[in-house]
């Protein structure tokens, strides 16, 4: 029993040293995306793939990047023509203190990005902050107004239904009239505490994750702009009709994959979808948490890929 356990221990070693072998390093991923001025603004952005392939949108979460998307990228750029940014006040982008970081604006960017690269057909995967700005892009569709055509959207891990959303406690002081200490209170090993608590408990984030992500929020003097940045969760409250018809009204295929694990939009998030919406396709991974797409990038990316087959 105890030679297994230790050879467990040395396969999950080994596994995690050909994960962190296989990534992207943050300079490699900057060096293959470019920045370009949209609104005033330099944003961070990156392609791959054929462009005769379908065009897929991937837009990340808080307080991270598209860098999270590292793990998916190069399987499904066989696939796709990809499409990502960093958004504004996230990751490489710019990080204005004055600005108003609606989701309505984000979800401009892309459209602005998608406009510029003469795409109007797309597909959206999506995770945790970067849901809610797919829900805008859909709503939007749904109400004629949309300038890009989504053929269909695949949710991760995040708060659709504000009711069920359960933030940490830090994320609820970065909401409340004192969040403007949190960046000043807040160290790396803070910050890796809270992400370690959102994996799931068998997929820790590496150390390079934790680096990177943590490099990311400081870029450009991010940790500043966070208690700007976490007023999308008083935004979902305030448009939770318009965004939550927005997937009940969508007449596309719609996808919500989950890790289980998560405590903030885990495996109760995915017993409310399942409730809410009619048909609903959903996949549960009980072993990952919050960052499915980088906790197993092999097997999200499988999972999304099934998904648009069967579509």
């Amino acid at each position: 029993m105890i030679f297994r356990s230790l050879w467990v221990i040395v396969l999950q070693q080994l596994n995690t040293k050909v994960l962190v072998h296989n990534m992207y390093s943050l300079s490699q991923w900057q060096l293959s995306g470019q920045f370009i001025n949209i609104n005033g603004h330099q944003i961070f952005t990156k392609t791959a793939g054929n462009t005769h392939n379908p065009a897929l949108v991937l837009i990340h979460g808080f307080p991270s990047a598209s860098w999270d998307w590292e793990g998916m990228w190069d399987e499904l750029s066989k696939h796709y023509f990809l499409v990502t940014l960093d958004m504004l006040g996230f990751g490489l982008s710019d990080k204005p203190f004055k600005a108003d970081y609606k989701i309505a604006e984000q979800a401009d960017l892309y459209t602005l990005f998608l406009q510029r690269l003469n795409i109007s057909n797309v597909h959206i995967l999506a995770h945790d902050y970067g849901d809610t700005v797919a829900q805008e892009l859909l709503a939007r569709q749904v109400a004629n107004q949309s300038e890009v055509h989504i053929h269909s959207v695949c949710f991760l891990n995040g708060g659709l239904f504000p009711q069920a959303h359960k933030p940490l406690f830090i994320q609820k002081l970065l909401l409340s009239k004192l969040g403007w200490i949190v960046p000043k209170l807040m160290s790396k090993q803070k910050f890796a505490k809270n992400l370690t608590s959102i994996f799931g408990a068998n997929t820790p984030p590496a150390p390079v994750v934790i680096d990177t992500l943590w490099a990311l929020l400081n870029h450009n003097n991010g940790l500043r702009v966070m208690p700007k940045l976490i007023n999308y969760i008083t935004q979902r409250k305030q448009n939770e009709q318009r965004w939550v018809t927005a997937i009940i009204n969508s007449d596309i295929p719609v996808m919500f994959i989950v890790g289980e694990q998560d405590p903030i939009s885990g495996k109760h998030m995915l017993e409310q979808y399942e409730k809410i919406i009619p048909n609903a396709r959903t996949q549960g991974f009980v072993e990952l948490g919050h960052y499915p797409q980088v906790e197993d990038a092999k097997a999200i990316t499988q999972a999304y890929l099934n998904f648009r087959k069967q579509v």
